[in-house]
């Protein structure tokens, strides 16, 4: 058990006075002001009026028309959904998943459990993903120039001028992001072999290229490999946030949990150590971690290569955890695992020369499944730049990618395309790459298209339309084929003949129309790897004295690291407001940008963050490029770095991202690959100019409660796991102090069918926030912009809570002090807790908010009045007001889309009411999935099953930390992790005394991790919570 001291922020951890103003207040809206003009007694005679009014307001609805089915579809059948297996592919994003349709409609995305790749996981990015097919940023069809144009038109002239440059032998090159799709290379094949001076080059925003360099020279193959990070005891990250944005961060994250669940019958968890500048998901989540300069990072892998090898000293000595980091690497060995999120290829083979020491090729390396994600090749794109600058390029087509604002050289590129005689872009928008290039062919959305992806080597998946495509767009394949002169341009044609010849021989006997059903039905295929592993030869000697050369251990000045974010990521889905009004998972802002400073530097530097985000802007000079930016002090920031997202900044974007942030992609280092750090010549200058980061983290308080989150360490607990227990808070009775499960005002409840129940392991829930996606698309939930978020009115129904802790004393200042330099960081899913002795329920006077016979607490929105007493009573202030119309209302046009264009409402779920102003909201446990597992079950004539109803935030949940179901079924999941024992009691039924299921609200757990929060108070919550276990040495104190 840890006794610490947690803290939301550092106006809390500083006492700033505008924190302290508002830290017991019940309520807090900085958008409300005092009406000197009117008192309650005027509000109490209004009341007559009032409730009339709103009784007469319910009734009234807007009309809209509808139009029945002529013939109706095969297979869509109103008010019943279909579900199908497709893909998401975003550039080398990659994710196997389930859509949702209803009536025609793509209205949620889940993730698909039969892939052996992302294994049922998802992203934010994917969750929102669904929104971007209804953006009205999307082109309505081909363009010329500015001006709306026709297929027939566009095709014809660029026939015309591709015929004209290959008659002249001209240079033709097809750029575009990794391309992840088999059938996409061959239909490109096809127009190389009718240009045959046509070159592909790949590009990523976020490079990878250092990797596949280093591979190629340590293990003689140009490839990444698959990681493993299941089969790791002891994990080594340097710079990589493989549990945020590193890689295959959904599969990593899948991976990861399986080894940090701790169980009656499993004791063991893995250790992360992590050493990194900016504080990640990855270190947040980390047992150790090492705040360091990115020019000691090249230096930090070089001095664990040499404490494993027992080679000598790099010249680093001290750096905290690092000398323990390698001696239980060597302790682990065959169990171990080292990755760095470096881009420098002299640091990627000594991480392989490290890995190759341990044994980890072949264990948690597999180099015969190469993976695909990141195909892109630096000194290809660098060069396809200078010869357009040059004039050497006649054409080019933009295969989906965006170079003129995701490279560091865009500007130049930008400016060369115009002497370019051929330019085409098959954008789903209008971006910046698009508005620059002559012509503009189109593409469909990911949803509305045939295709298919090869993620790792010999695994497959497909992706099929789930819409009827909404525009005059064709697939980008498509063209490819129309334009190479093919007599049969259908691309679902093309990929279906594709797998016939590709994969049908080894189908099994199968007939073609069952061997293509079944792919299509599971979404994905695999086929036998019989490729032979790479095996390790290099020579990390001269990697070792080029990083020698290159880093230092005591570098003075500024450095700037270069990072992607969970939710914009590269800045694809920028005009996405459910990722903008995503809170980052560590420091809590949306809607803005920001450079990340350290608490020691902005003192210096005179910068101050005050409890509602009022900041300064800072210029950043970097590679003789200069932005400006809010300045955001972030604790755990290594001193003497700064941190700035990509993904900010886009000029061509819809309303909904324009003018957020600066375009960070020109301050990257050029070289043989891109570098995301610049190490020289970083300036950081603050202006006068003021402004507000609409951060989220303060906006609830517990009024200095302190039961809310339960840490240990894995020794302590494995020693003692009851001492949370017993050392639980109590209450004091008329003679004793007793638990407070024993007392209550209330009479219970009997939940004689089924009790709904939630468990929440603290232990695997990493912050991502791809639940708190999910519940906005699944809910209807409204997003309310930047300036409704400072007023403290966000709607989000589930937020993840970020704590910083530390052992010091709360009255140790200088310990305290310290403390932010590198907290531990913990994160709390936080909804409804659909107490039984719900406070909200008694207080409301029209019974808006009651108690099901199933444990749930229950909105009924059009009794609903909005007195906010409920909100008041709440004690996990989990209760969203409508302070407005938040539907069909342009003020909130730009924020939320989905309920002002007519575009953006095709998103909305039938199954869930859109509320009204002046209406309360909150977590309902998605109680319209909960009915149609009913009546599924019921129609089928049985009983559910355990399993049947997943809410959408368990079923985003990647790590699987979120588990919903029955309590009063001893079999389901949700009852064997919470160790629910089944209880008895006497009645007396016809003058006999009988023994019965005791089927009332204490429900006997004997998990001894299972807590519920503020359990002193006595409101007895459906939802617990597992104690956080770190799996750290018990006298290890922060660094």
């Amino acid at each position: 058990m840890t006794t610490k001291t947690y803290w939301k922020g550092l106006p809390q951890l500083k006492n700033d006075p505008k924190f302290v103003k508002n830290a017991d207040k019940e309520f807090v809206d900085l958008g409300v002001q005092e009406d000197a003009g009117h008192s309650r007694r005027d509000f109490l005679k209004m009341m007559g009026f009032s409730v009339a009014a709103a009784s007469l307001a319910a009734c009234e609805a807007p009309i809209r028309k509808a139009i029945p089915y002529v013939s109706k579809p095969v297979d869509a059948d109103p008010g019943i959904p279909n579900y199908y297996a497709s893909t998401y592919i975003n550039g080398g994003d990659y994710c196997s998943i389930v859509v949702k349709v209803r009536d025609g409609r793509p209205i949620k995305i889940d993730g698909n459990s039969l892939s052996k790749v992302t294994m049922g996981g998802t992203s934010a990015q994917v969750e929102a993903s669904v929104l971007s097919l209804y953006d009205n940023f999307r082109l309505r069809g081909p363009r010329v120039g500015e001006k709306a144009s026709d297929w027939e038109t566009v095709d014809k002239e660029i026939l015309a001028k591709l015929t004209e440059i290959a008659a002249k032998g001209g240079q033709i090159r097809i750029v575009s992001n990794t391309i992840l799709s088999p059938s996409t290379k061959a239909a490109i094949e096809k127009f190389k072999t009718k240009y045959p001076t046509t070159k592909v080059v790949q590009y990523d925003p976020v490079s990878y290229y250092g990797i596949v360099k280093a591979n190629q020279e340590s293990l003689g193959a140009a490839i990444i490999p698959s990681y493993d990070f299941s089969k790791a005891k002891v994990i080594v990250s340097v710079g990589a946030d493989f549990l945020g944005t590193w890689l295959s961060p959904i599969e990593f994250t899948k991976q990861f949990a399986t080894n940090r669940e701790i169980t009656a019958e499993k004791k063991e968890m893995s250790r992360l150590y992590a050493f990194e500048s900016n504080l990640s998901l990855t270190g947040a989540n980390a047992d150790y971690r090492t705040a360091i300069k990115p020019s000691q990072e090249g230096l930090v892998v070089a001095q664990l290569y040499k404490l494993i090898s027992g080679s000598g000293s790099t010249g680093i000595d001290g750096v905290t955890h690092l000398e323990k980091a390698a001696a239980e690497l060597k302790a682990n060995a065959g169990k171990a695992l080292v990755v760095s999120g470096s881009n420098d290829k002299n640091v990627q083979v000594v991480v392989n020369a490290i890995n190759n020491l341990l044994g980890s090729y072949g264990t948690t390396i597999n180099t015969s499944a190469p993976v695909n994600f990141r195909q892109g090749n630096d000194e290809e794109m660098a060069a396809f730049v200078a010869e357009a600058t040059s004039g050497k390029v006649d054409g080019v087509i933009f295969y989906n990618c965006n170079p003129v604002y995701d490279h560091p050289q865009g500007a130049e590129l930008g400016k060369a395309l115009k002497g370019i005689s051929l330019t085409v872009s098959t954008s789903t928008t209008p971006d910046e790459t698009a508005s620059a290039s002559g012509y503009i062919a189109a593409d469909h959305h990911y949803l509305e298209s045939w295709n298919d992806a090869e993620p790792k080597l010999n695994s497959f998946s497909l992706s099929q339309p789930a819409i009827t495509p909404i525009f005059k767009t064709r697939q980008a394949q498509e063209s490819f084929l129309v334009w190479a002169g093919e007599t049969n341009t259908d691309y679902f044609t093309f990929v279906q003949e594709y797998w016939r010849n590709r994969f049908f021989a080894a189908s099994g006997g199968l007939d073609f129309q069952n061997f293509w059903d079944k792919c299509l039905y599971d979404g994905v295929f695999e086929v036998a790897n019989n490729s032979s592993a790479a095996s390790f030869n290099g020579n990390a000697d001269s990697a070792l004295s080029a990083i020698a050369s290159t880093y230092s251990a005591s570098n003075s000045g500024f450095e700037l690291l270069l990072y992607e974010t969970c939710g914009l990521g590269t800045g694809s889905q920028a005009n996405n407001p459910l990722l903008q009004e995503l809170p980052d998972p560590i420091t809590k802002a949306t809607w803005d940008h920001y450079v990340t400073v350290s608490l020691a530097d902005a003192t210096e530097l005179g910068i101050n963050n005050d409890a509602e985000g009022r900041t300064q802007l800072v210029n950043i000079t970097a590679n003789g490029k200069t932005i400006t930016v809010a300045a955001l002090v972030q604790p755990g920031q290594a001193k003497g770095t700064l941190g700035v997202a990509l993904g900010y900044g886009r000029t061509q974007v819809g309303l909904v991202g324009k003018e957020i942030g600066a375009n960070a992609y020109p301050l990257l280092t050029l070289g043989e690959s891109l570098g995301y750090s610049v190490t020289a010549g970083v300036k950081i200058e603050k202006t006068e100019t003021a402004f507000q980061i609409a951060q989220t983290q303060i906006h609830q308080t517990y009024m200095g409660r302190a039961n809310v989150v339960q840490e240990s360490v894995l020794s302590d607990y494995l020693s003692n796991p009851q001492e949370w227990n017993d050392k639980a808070p109590k209450i004091t009775s008329w003679d004793k102090k007793v638990l407070p499960a024993t007392l209550s005002l209330w009479k219970g409840h009997d939940y004689k069918n089924h009790h709904w129940g939630m468990a929440v392991d603290l232990n695997t829930c990493t912050g991502c926030g791809s639940c708190v996606v999910a519940c906005n698309v699944e809910n209807n939930v409204a997003l309310v912009g930047k300036q409704e978020v400072i007023n403290r009115r966000e709607m989000h129904w589930l937020r993840i809570d970020r704590y910083y802790s530390s052992e010091a004393d709360v009255e140790d200042y200088i310990g305290m002090e310290k403390a932010s330099e590198n907290p531990e960081v913990v994160f709390q899913p936080m909804m409804c807790q659909h107490c039984n002795n719900a406070p909200c329920e008694t207080v409301c006077p029209v019974a808006a908010t009651t108690h099901s016979a199933e444990g749930l607490n229950q909105m009924t929105y059009n009794r609903c009045i909005g007195t906010r007493y409920c909100a008041n009573n709440c004690p996990y202030k989990v209760r969203r007001f409508n302070w407005f119309k938040y539907h069909d209302n342009n003020q909130f046009l730009n924020a939320n889309p989905a309920m002002n264009t007519d575009l953006g409402r095709m998103v909305l779920n039938p199954d869930v009411t859109v509320r009204s102003r002046g209406v309360m909201e909150k977590c309902s446990f998605c109680v319209q999935r909960i009915q149609s597992g009913k009546l599924t079950a019921k129609k089928e004539r049985r009983t559910m099953k355990d399993g049947e109803v997943v809410t959408a935030c368990q079923a985003a949940c990647s790590t699987g930390a979120i588990l919903f179901g029955d309590m009063n079924d001893p079999e389901s999941k949700i009852s064997k992790v919470l160790g629910i024992e089944t209880q008895y009691k006497e009645v007396e039924i016809d003058g006999k005394k009988e023994t019965v299921v005791d089927y009332g609200i204490d429900k006997k757990v004997t998990n001894p991790r299972a807590y519920r929060v503020l359990e002193e108070i006595g409101v007895k919550p459906n939802i617990f919570y597992l104690t956080k276990i770190r799996n750290k040495d018990k006298e290890s104190k922060n660094a």
